[in-house]
């Protein structure tokens, strides 16, 4: 018996949620319900794995489980890029080893394929463009991480430009940045209207419960997921909900709920737009991995998004919500000092399942259950690729990209608590001060 710890409880306050085109959420779930197939958590990997086991098994009834409103959660707090890219933010030049980047290259253009096929299909409005990303420098350190980047890019023969100061500002507006690295394949997307979209256009044999809180798993002939008001019956359990996993017992002290926060201004007005000038729409990260990322989203809001913390219960925490509030408006103010001031109408936290190790999770975890976890910031195209390949796994297919994924070791061991919590929140504290001018 696996006899959950902790639940979903995010903040009220993601603006790609309230923004994103309305939808009736699925009812909650109450009796019993049996099913061959039960996936676990609605986010970017719980939903391709349902719609892919769905067409894999189309005799079967696929049941979709998710403890909040599908966009409410993880998937839809990240700031939209679908990046195309390895980025593996342990090794110096963001590439790592060769062999493996190509592989991810591969598993993010894979992810990338059927998301254009989804929105185009389904026609989901969750304003998908491909305006590839900026990567973003103010300090010594960041640009010497742009030429190492830039290194790596050569390596994987991936194209890329180098855009100096005086140049920026036709692109981003601003001028606060020394130097930008372009790449070009990114998708820059609204990740709330995405998931809730694909809610919405699951196959016939997909039944999703939403704001359904699973409160224990029993482990028997059958696998049973207990509720307060019910339980669900299944043969085969995939586990989607990434850190919420160890609250089962699953992988116990391997997963890490790094949560990271946002602000949106209102929409400019068509003066400020003026003032600002640059491109219509872009997003930028960070050279260092604690600075800043930015978006200017195609209805002319701007987003900021900085500031972490440790919450080892995945749970929403108000004052790590509060004290990143305070930084965004410093950190807004000195790259837009022509929009200095302008009010933000929403700010919100979310979690990243992360590992000390930067490796997910794919595969079998005990007798009759399997996950695809851990997506280490790469959420959207990661979960896209991992829940889909780990349905075509179970239904006996494998390629080069299931047997990549098999073949990780996986998430390796965190030290134990109290160690754990007050050495992780250290380290974020001490990286977001080291960044300087990045943050």
């Amino acid at each position: 018996m696996y006899r959950n710890t902790s639940t979903p409880a995010d903040d009220d306050g993601c603006g790609w949620f309230h923004l994103s085109p309305p939808r009736h959420a699925r009812p909650a779930h109450s009796g019993r319900t049996k099913a061959r197939w039960v996936v676990l958590g609605a986010g970017f990997t719980g939903l391709a794995a349902a719609r892919q086991l769905a067409l894999k098994f189309p005799q079967d009834e696929i049941v979709l489980i998710e403890g909040q409103q599908v966009g409410y959660g993880a998937s839809g707090r990240n700031s939209g890029f679908a990046i195309d890219l390895p980025h593996d933010i342990g090794a110096p030049d963001y590439i790592g080893d060769p062999a493996t980047a190509r592989m991810n290259l591969k598993l993010n253009h894979f992810a990338q394929s059927m998301i254009r096929t989804w929105v185009a299909d389904y026609s989901i409005d969750c304003q998908l463009r491909s305006d590839g990303k900026y990567q973003a420098a103010v300090e010594d350190k960041g640009l010497a991480v742009l030429q190492a980047y830039r290194s790596g890019l050569d390596k994987l023969g991936q194209p890329y430009e180098m855009i100096d100061a005086r140049d920026l500002p036709e692109h981003l507006g601003t001028s606060f940045y020394r130097q930008a690295l372009y790449t070009p394949g990114t998708m820059l997307l609204q990740p709330a209207a995405l998931v809730r979209g694909l809610a919405d256009n699951l196959p016939a044999n997909v039944s999703l419960y939403e704001n359904t809180v699973i409160t224990r798993i029993e482990q028997g002939d059958k696998i049973t997921l207990l509720h307060a008001d019910g339980e669900f019956v299944a043969d085969e359990l995939l586990l989607c909900n990434n850190a919420f996993a160890s609250h089962f017992g699953f992988l116990p002290g391997r997963l890490l709920p790094v949560f990271t926060y946002a602000s949106m201004t209102r929409p400019l007005t068509e003066e400020e737009q003026a003032r600002l000038g640059g491109k219509q729409a872009w997003g930028i990260i960070p050279a260092d991995p604690f600075g800043t990322t930015l978006r200017r989203t195609p209805d002319q809001r701007l987003l900021v998004r900085n500031s972490f913390s440790f919450n080892a219960s995945g749970q929403a925490q108000q004052r790590f919500l509060d004290r990143a509030a305070r930084q965004h408006r410093t950190s807004f103010d000195r790259r837009f000092p022509m929009l200095a001031n302008t009010p933000f109408d929403y700010t919100w936290g979310g979690s990243m399942c992360m590992s000390r190790n930067h490796l997910s999770y794919f595969g079998s975890l005990a007798p009759n259950v399997y996950a695809a976890l851990c997506c280490n910031g790469l959420g959207i195209t990661r979960g896209t690729a991992t829940g889909t390949l780990l349905a075509n796994w179970l239904a006996g297919e494998q390629d080069e990209l299931t047997a990549f994924l098999l073949s990780s070791p996986g998430p390796n061991r965190n030290p134990p608590e109290p160690l754990l919590s007050l050495g992780v929140n250290l380290n974020l504290n001490w990286g977001q001060r080291r960044a300087g001018l990045e943050a």
